[in-house]
């Protein structure tokens, strides 16, 4: 069984529903994102909290649908005739 991921606010223990999805660009480069997890109550406050510093900033559902394909198993290979 998978732990319930919590909001990421200080003393918060809700449980997420969603990803602040940021990077500092003064020390990441373009590529590298963080991700704080929030609950319903502190998503903005998270979110106000980073664009304050100009920081990029984006919000998205957790758990965020797949976005890879799903796994499949090989094609087999043929016999040798």
């Amino acid at each position: 069984m998978r732990a319930v991921e919590v909001c990421a606010r200080a003393g918060c223990r809700a449980p997420a529903v969603a990803q602040v999805v940021w990077r500092n660009p003064r020390i990441h480069d373009a590529a590298r994102r963080k991700i704080w997890l929030a609950c319903d109550e502190h998503v903005e406050y998270l979110r106000d909290y980073l664009a304050s510093r100009r920081f990029p900033v984006a919000v998205h559902p957790f758990p965020s649908p797949p976005t890879d394909p799903p796994v499949t198993d090989p094609v087999p290979l043929e016999e040798p005739r």
